[in-house]
């Protein structure tokens, strides 16, 4: 996979020199003779980085940077001129250039300048990723036995270059996860570039992934390159891979055994090197047999497992995430902060979670703008984080008292356990077999039985 790079000047022989020089280099390369003719190509190719030449023209190199700043921000421009002035120099920084190189032209300094501006904006982009983040962060937070080995396992396995399967609920931080393997593994350097797999319509996923030449997809006139080709060198997040249709998973099965794909509409074969790691909140052993995933593509990913805990199962954690979430607020609203009692985070590590972290974070935030006082205490959690609201079953009670026989008790026992486990669980037949120690397909015959009597 290489970078490309735009060429503007309006000296036929520099464009020539370049072209060949930065070809052999392995760059691929983009001409354009004037201002107006660059801004265009950018449009519709999305080159790289831009080398511009100042003096041209219609409109100069000066202008010509506004304009590619105003529309494409993240592009690196490096300015080439045979007039350099610290004058120019100053303005061109000022505007957005990354660097400003005189004629006659070094080669090497051409090159390395250029390999500097792409790795300055490959930083860029994972910096804006990070700050985006900043948040995530506090999800593995915590000294809880599940959270420390959790943090053990991301230990071992990232430096390796091993594949690897995240699993866990809906709202535990498996992104979060992913990164932390990625910024400690030794493609750090390199991007980090994230699918989320159930976002993406099934008719556009191939786009996503591999990308597309020019008025190959429906409603696109430029080439786009896809995810895969993005994260060259670096880590590929596949979230929720579950969700992919079973022709998606044998499209990324061949580029994954393969390391090698095309564009859609595309005939060059272009050369990758990913580490993959995948995530899904499925048991994707039940989907195999349930025939929606493919097995060899299970056991591709799957070299190294790992999965994250729920928040239930790390209940020791809460005040911590809890205090965090309140400082992330404050800061970011600029706002005092507010405490949180002892007895408020009491009731909150006895609710059972069933979003994860996510939900405690829009919780934290709901009470620090909604609780009008400096501390957040007991009697401010609304239902169902209050103990009169988190278990209880009034119809179940009333029912209790009522009845008269040994028989109905156990049943409406029965009915009323499960119930309450079901919720812990996040109504995960599963997992919830597992808790209470029955076979699943046991548990959906209990549940199946319970119901039936309810409605007889």
């Amino acid at each position: 996979m290489f970078p490309s790079i735009l060429v503007v000047d309006d000296e036929a022989s520099i464009l020539q020199s370049l072209s060949g020089i930065l070809s052999d280099e392995g760059f691929e390369v983009l001409t354009a003779s004037n201002g107006y003719e660059a801004l265009k190509i950018l449009d519709s190719e999305a080159p790289d980085l831009v080398l511009l030449d100042i003096w041209m023209p219609g409109i100069d190199g000066i202008e010509t940077l506004k304009e590619i700043k105003k529309g494409h921000p993240t592009v690196q421009v490096i300015i080439i001129t045979g007039h350099g002035t610290v004058e120019t120099a100053v303005k061109a920084t000022k505007l957005g250039a990354f660097d400003l190189i005189e004629k006659p032209l070094s080669i090497d300094k051409v090159i390395v300048t250029i390999n500097n501006a792409l790795n300055f904006r490959r930083l860029e982009e994972e910096n804006r990723y990070l700050r985006k983040k900043t948040l995530e962060k506090h999800s593995i937070s915590g000294d809880s036995e599940p959270t420390q080995a959790l943090k053990k396992q991301i230990a071992i396995a990232a430096p390796t270059d091993s594949w690897i399967l995240i699993t866990g609920e809906n709202g535990t931080g498996k992104e979060l996860v992913a990164r932390t393997i990625h910024q400690l593994s030794d493609r750090s350097d390199q991007p980090l570039i994230d699918v989320n797999c159930a976002a993406i319509p099934d008719e556009l996923i191939e786009s996503e992934l591999f990308g597309h030449e020019k008025n190959a997809v429906r409603g696109s006139s430029t080439k786009k390159r896809g995810k895969f080709e993005l994260a060259n060198s670096g880590t590929i997040f596949l979230d929720e891979i579950g969700d992919m249709s079973l022709k998606t998973q044998a499209k990324i099965l061949r580029a994954l055994q393969e390391q090698k794909f095309q564009r859609v509409g595309g005939s060059r074969v272009l050369n990758v090197d990913v580490r993959v790691v995948a995530a899904s909140n499925k048991n994707l052993a039940e989907e195999i047999e349930k025939g929606t995933f493919r097995e060899d593509l299970y056991y591709r990913i799957n070299v190294i497992p790992i999965e994250v805990p729920p928040l239930r199962h790390r209940w020791e954690d809460i005040p911590l995430l809890a205090e965090a979430f309140l400082d992330h607020y404050s800061q970011q609203s600029q706002s005092p902060r507010k405490k949180i009692t002892d007895a408020a985070l009491d009731l909150l590590k006895q609710y059972p979670w069933p979003g994860n972290v996510r939900e405690l974070k829009n919780l934290i935030e709901r009470l620090a703008i909604m609780i009008e006082g400096d501390c957040i205490d007991a009697p401010d959690l609304p239902a169902p984080y209050t103990p009169d609201n988190t278990h209880k079953n009034p119809a179940w009670e009333g029912q209790m008292f009522s009845i008269s026989s040994l028989k109905e008790a156990k049943r409406l026992f029965e009915k009323e356990f499960l119930r309450r486990k079901l919720l812990e669980y996040n109504h995960n037949i599963t997992h919830t077999a597992k808790a209470i120690g029955v076979e699943r397909s046991y548990l959906h015959k209990k549940i199946k039985n319970l119901n039936a009597l309810d409605q007889a």
